[in-house]
């Protein structure tokens, strides 16, 4: 795993976006079209934006999948995670083939179908966040590092509920739903490259767990220790715990 260190959250975002667009240009001059997987929240605004941007990204030849999405939340509110990349990403940049999850109705159905079209073939690049409880997607800790299955419906836990209400898409815990669909742990590693955007201090602890502690699910983001083509992209404020050999300054 590659650390990468930045002043702050706008140049991380550019940085990240920068490394993203060149991985998206050349997949889809090697292979014609190029899969990503995209995360949402508020680790992500820079990035998107940046992203977004980018000249020469051949939007119309990248087909995106859902990372993770809550139960039970209709499209039409603010925390929705379809309604986030419709707006931030999908529609910005005409994204013509994308797979979102709907937990609104059948969530069942939902990760079957878009499963099946997940397998057909590897994913280019999966953009991710880490949880400040230092969870991978929604599997929050102890994550399940052994199941096959494209998509999991997961129990979100305490600190994962409180860190969206800290982030402001609910006025309480009480709000924000209990369950949600997740991609598992084993297929976000599939994925031919990795790219996690981890700003701010609160995430401070999680990238340490995840950077210098042992693989763990307990520590969920510690997986990406046995990615062999994941950088990890931090803030001076997020690599604040992380000693002096594990950085690598920018």
């Amino acid at each position: 795993m590659i650390v990468k260190i930045y002043e702050d959250k706008r140049a991380l975002g550019q940085a990240a976006a920068e490394h993203a667009a060149a991985t998206l240009r050349r997949a889809t001059h090697e292979r014609g079209s190029a899969r990503i997987v995209a995360a949402t929240g508020t680790s992500q605004f820079e990035f998107f934006d940046a992203l977004t941007a980018m000249p020469g990204v051949p939007w119309q030849s990248v087909e995106m999948f859902h990372l993770d999405e809550y139960i039970g939340l209709p499209l039409t509110h603010p925390a929705s995670f379809r309604r986030y990349l419709l707006d931030r990403l999908i529609e910005k940049v005409g994204i013509e083939k994308y797979h979102l999850l709907d937990g609104e109705r059948s969530p069942g159905e939902a990760i079957r179908q878009v499963g099946v079209e997940l397998k057909e073939r590897p994913v280019d690049i999966a953009f991710v966040g880490i949880g400040e409880n230092g969870h991978l997607a929604f599997n929050d800790p102890p994550a399940d590092f052994e199941t096959e299955e494209p998509f999991v419906i997961v129990e979100l836990d305490e600190a994962c509920r409180r860190q969206q209400v800290g982030e402001g898409w609910f006025g309480d815990v009480s709000e924000v739903p209990r369950r949600a669909i997740t991609m598992s742990i084993r297929q976000i590693l599939k994925a031919r490259e990795i790219i996690a955007i981890v700003p701010d201090a609160r995430k401070a602890q999680a990238v340490r767990a995840c950077c210098e502690g042992e693989v763990s699910s307990m520590a969920p983001a510690s997986i990406l220790q046995r990615h062999s083509n994941t950088t990890l992209f931090l803030d001076r404020e997020s690599a604040r715990l992380l000693r002096p050999q594990t950085e690598a300054r920018l």
